[in-house]
């Protein structure tokens, strides 16, 4: 179970939930802390341990490299060549070896231990400050209003009034304290998902890169080893030969010595931030530019000073117009905007100081800016899908591609907003919309694609619907990717007719973007971040939906991998006993545990409606459902068999009316199908929170937000359900024996401990939806109702 979120609406109530979820945040803190201090420790010493390593390596390298072979007469074969210069070959080899390493070593302090330290140090330890602060107001706050309390009514009225403004101040002084404090430790905890584990990725890429860097030196070193090989043998074979001659001579020279005597530049250049927008945010990025005046060429190379090399590769173009940015338009100083002969938009760069700002805009002609007022912009919920809207958005499509699919930054670069208005504005009226000419190099692909985009947030309502976006997103949250494919397919086909065809129109093209994202760069996790929040916005905004935003990606990267099974085929679903239930867990953020009893379900209601008449007019057979907004449907996927005779259909879960009936607090269950052979080994059956009663043989193995729990006995074969026409009855009878299929441990005192095999007595319905009332060992609790098989 992951941390809750603090919403700040809790800083003015203080409760005591409150301060226990505030406590969760910082105990995870202090161990995050501790793990941190331990971690620096060792990597320190495995940074220090490498450095004797190589500088042994180093010595042994330098003492090769000072040896110098001579050979014997003035001149040397190519063998004796080969082997005089091998030393220094492995010298060069493993000087070479630790250059890299040495490299990896100097980038890891600072790509590692500083980092962490610079974590550790700068965040967490101001989280603790900031507490410490919260604790001290805390503390002054509740000492001044219980003194404050304690006033008697009879002072002067001059007295209390300057007490309640004192006790005012100091409780607003408090609540400034506390939104501060909940802020930061938020982002302390956010933070760390990423400048936490980012500095290991980066260690370890420096290990790869010099083990890489090995593997390429071996290679290069092949070939002089392979000559070395055939040189030492040579020379061996010719040492064995002359060896007899040498030592017959030898002799010769002993017996008879005295027979054997010896015969006698740029117009301006230097550093500039240029502003780079991403999806959500604007990021500045130091290059080195130069700029030649008579050509009026501008390049940029990206380049990282603490390295000394190079990032990436150089840009240049041709300047249009340089105009100087005044401080109230932008949030930084000395910043121009400069247009481009040869690419469309503003770039907006920052200089250094001043009068750097002053030097470049006299090299480039810079003028001062002329600002004009902007339109307003059209209110939320002007556009419709209707006949209008789906053509201006097919007519939008059609010319992104057919004109601009591989253009680099597709939807997530945007357009003038002026501009878009225009557009939007000509395309959605009746009387301008056939004169608008979208092949004109008038309007820039980038104006288009903002126009889908501002189009489909002019909608009253999301895309995907208020009511169906908190399903999406727990769809997104389930741990097998297929369970989420399959899940996100079956609410998709609850969405209203308009809505699901809009979508599809969409997710169709955005997979075709996709397709090329070798030249756009428009990958479907980029999609998924430029469209995740316009079609799925939640209602109301919190810090908890803020967190949701990633899993509201997802579904769209779901959306567009899958669009073609999501939109062409029907979901395979249906109610009654004859529907199969994946038995796949949620999506956890924390390791695996036994499941526990407070993870409450909630009851799923299933009514049946199917009839002839239904069947003839709808194109996708439905069940009513009435069920909480953490109902989960009863969908099959491949990995279990159907039957064939059973009806299927789609199970509405977000709030749709339940249909008439006359037993409304009766179950139909969710039942197992008989699972295939190759699957039986890998089933899984974790606790839910959507409970659905099963059969005594077929217990319900889905839960939106319950950890993997081995099943402990395999499925029976399914019963076969009532006629579709029938009415649901009651699933089982009060005061019945059951026998417990898994083990649960017990988080409250109204609640049962037991393992598996424990038989219950007096086994009732409770009051709890999802929830059975049984006795065990003469203690009555609450057990999981699909937990446990009726006797």
């Amino acid at each position: 179970m992951g941390l809750p979120a603090l919403e700040f609406s809790d800083c003015y109530l203080d409760s005591p939930q409150f301060r226990e979820r505030l406590k969760s945040h910082e105990m995870e803190l202090e161990k995050t802390n501790k793990f941190i201090k331990e971690l620096i420790k060792d990597g320190k010493a495995l940074i220090q341990a490498l450095k004797n390593l190589s500088t042994a390596k180093r010595k042994f390298a330098e003492s090769l490299n000072e040896f110098k072979f001579q050979c014997i007469g003035d001149a040397e074969t190519d063998d004796e060549i080969c082997i005089a210069k091998s030393l220094q070959e492995f010298a060069g080899v493993l000087q070479n070896l630790e250059d890299e390493r040495t490299r990896m070593i100097e980038n890891a302090s600072d790509v590692l231990i500083t980092p962490l330290e610079r974590f550790r140090k700068e965040q967490i330890a101001a989280a603790k400050e900031a507490k410490k602060k919260y604790d001290k107001e805390t503390e002054k706050y509740c000492t001044v209003l219980e003194k404050h309390l304690s006033l008697s009514a009879k002072k002067k009225e001059a007295h209390l009034h300057e007490a309640d403004n004192q006790v005012d101040h100091v409780r607003q002084h408090f609540y400034e304290v506390s939104l501060e404090y909940v802020f930061k430790v938020q982002e302390v905890q956010e933070r760390k998902m990423f400048e936490f584990v980012e500095p290991l990725l980066a260690f370890l890429q420096g290990l790869f890169t010099y083990y890489h860097h090995g593997y390429e030196l071996a290679k290069d070193f092949n070939h002089f080893k392979t000559d070395l090989t055939i040189s030492i043998q040579n020379t061996r074979n010719r040492f064995e030969s002359t060896r007899s001659e040498v030592e017959c001579l030898m002799k010769k020279m002993k017996e008879n010595p005295h027979e054997h005597k010896s015969i006698s530049p740029h117009t301006m250049e230097g550093y500039l931030f240029v502003q780079e927008k991403r999806s959500f945010v604007s990021t500045w990025v130091k290059y080195y530019c130069s700029y030649h005046r008579e050509p009026k060429r501008m390049t940029l190379m990206l380049f990282d000073q603490k390295s000394g090399g190079k990032v990436g590769d150089e840009d240049s173009f041709t300047l249009k117009s340089c105009t100087r940015r005044k401080t109230d338009s932008i949030e930084k100083r000395f910043c121009f905007d400069i247009e481009a002969v040869d690419r469309p938009g503003v770039i907006t760069m920052q200089a250094l100081s001043e009068e750097d700002r002053r030097l470049w805009m006299e090299a480039m002609d810079g003028r001062e800016p002329v600002y004009t007022l902007n339109r307003d912009s059209q209110n939320e919920g002007m556009a419709q899908l209707d006949v209008i809207g789906f053509n201006v958005v097919k007519k939008f499509i059609y010319a992104v591609e057919t004109r601009g699919i591989d253009e680099q930054g597709l939807y997530r670069i945007v357009g003038v907003n002026s501009r878009v208005q225009k557009l939007l504005s000509l395309a959605m009226d009746p009387k301008t919309c056939a004169d608008v000419e979208l092949d004109s190099t008038e309007w820039e692909i980038k104006t288009i694609t903002s126009a889908i985009k501002h189009y489909l947030r002019m909608l009253p309502a999301p895309l995907m619907t208020y009511q169906y976006q908190r399903s999406f997103i727990k769809a997104a949250k389930l741990d097998n990717p297929e369970a989420r494919v399959a899940e996100i397919h079956s609410i998709v086909h609850r969405l209203p007719e308009k809505n699901r065809q809009m979508l599809e129109l969409l997710m169709k093209h955005l997979a075709k973007v996709a397709s090329h994202h070798q030249q756009n760069l428009m990958t479907v996790a980029n999609l998924g971040v430029v469209f995740g929040p316009t079609l799925l916005r939640p209602q109301e905004e919190t810090v908890a939906a803020i967190m949701d935003i990633k899993f509201q990606n997802i579904v769209v990267e779901i959306l567009i991998e899958n669009h073609e099974r999501i939109f062409k085929d029907m979901p395979v679903s249906g109610g009654g006993q004859g529907n199969s239930q994946l038995n796949l867990p949620r999506r956890r953020s924390a390791d695996s545990k036994a499941p526990s009893c407070s993870e409450r379900p909630l009851t799923l209601f299933h009514t049946p409606t199917f009839s002839e008449k239904d069947k003839a007019v709808e194109k996708r057979n439905s069940v009513v459902v009435n069920s909480s907004a953490d109902s989960v449907n009863c969908n099959s996927t491949h990995n279990w068999t159907r039957l064939n005779n059973l009806p299927t259909g789609d199970g509405d879960h977000d709030g749709l009316q339940p249909a008439k009936q006359s037993q409304p607090n009766s179950l139909l269950p969710c039942t197992f199908m008989e699972p295939l052979s190759s699957i039986q080994q890998s089933i899984q059956n974790p606790k839910v929170r959507s409970s659905m009663s099963t059969s005594p043989a077929s217990p319900s193995p889905t839960s939106p937000r319950s950890p993997s729990w081995p099943m402990f006995s395999a499925p029976s074969s399914p019963q076969l359900a009532s006629s579709p026409s029938s009415e649901s009855s009651p699933i089982s009878t009060p005061l019945r024996k059951a026998r417990a299929l898994y083990a649960c441990k017990a988080e409250h005192d109204s609640e049962l401990s037991f393992i598996a095999g424990t038989i219950f007595d007096n086994v009732h319905p409770s009051r709890e939806p999802g929830w059975l009332e049984g006795t065990l060992d003469g203690k009555t609790g609450l057990i999981p109702e699909n937990y446990v098989e009726f006797l």
